[in-house]
């Protein structure tokens, strides 16, 4: 199944000329919208949908009338916050400046704010390997301008349009001070609802032997791990479980001597 480019309901000059470079950009049709519904349009071309709006870049997979789109999501509360009290920070041991690598970048939140932590000497880089959903967060994170106090971090992140195993391939021994994963969760999480129109069409692997042997190769200080308090992969892969009481979610480590 292949990808369309359309425009909002109302399309204008520029929503147009924006969905044809978007067209370009990554080498797929452009549609023109005629007033159809997501639903009718899934249903003639037979294609995941990118729209180009005004406000923004929406990503319909087929069957989905709710859209995926870039929002900082919980960055934008924890970025608030003390940041040293984070728990993917604590856990991580992360200092300023030190480089760190999301294999799972879902929303980006993670990403953000750890770019928020170590500053403009760190390096922040995530992994997404649905074509489309890389795209909108490369976009989202260059673009949006909502929140100032998180555009720096926004653009020091770098979004990689591979599978994560297939990148940590890529890379050297122990370049990365921190190696993390957060696997897209057997049992859903309500808090995690955000990304629920593209969850069909997000990576759902879980761990694996080569994931973790590549991760423990490339990282320098650590690998952290989130998961759902009721996975085994904490115990199956040798991390400390970092228990959080009454949340659903625990982060697990292991320090790279």
């Amino acid at each position: 199944m292949g990808t369309i480019v359309t425009t909002a309901y109302r399309p204008t000059a520029d929503t147009i000329a924006e969905a044809e470079r978007i067209a370009g950009e990554l080498d797929i049709q452009f549609i023109v919208r005629n007033k159809r519904s997501i639903d009718r349009i899934h249903a003639d071309e037979q294609s995941d949908i990118l729209v180009a709006s005004k406000e923004r870049l929406e990503f319909y997979p087929m069957g989905k009338t709710e859209p995926f789109f870039f929002h900082p999501n919980s960055a934008a509360f924890r970025t608030k916050r003390p940041l040293e009290r984070d728990p993917l920070i604590e856990v991580s041991g992360l200092a300023r400046g030190d480089s760190f690598l999301d294999c799972t970048l879902g929303m980006a939140s993670d990403a953000i704010t750890v770019s928020q932590y170590i500053g403009s000497d760190g390096n922040v880089v995530g992994c997404e390997s649905n074509l489309n959903i890389a795209y909108i967060l490369k976009k989202g994170l260059s673009r949006y301008d909502a929140m100032p106090h998180l555009t720096e971090a926004m653009r020091r992140v770098r979004v990689v349009s591979l599978d994560a195993i297939d990148y940590l391939k890529t890379l050297d021994n122990g370049v990365f001070d921190i190696i993390y994963m957060d696997p897209m969760f057997t049992e859903e999480i309500k808090e995690a609802s955000n990304f629920t129109p593209v969850r069909s069409s997000a990576n759902m692997g879980q761990l694996t032997d080569e994931w973790m042997e590549e991760a423990k190769r490339v990282a320098k200080k650590a690998v952290v791990l989130k998961a759902h308090f009721r996975s085994q992969d904490f115990e199956r892969f040798g991390f400390e479980r970092r228990v959080r009481p009454n949340t659903k979610f625990h982060y697990g480590v292991i320090k790279i001597k």
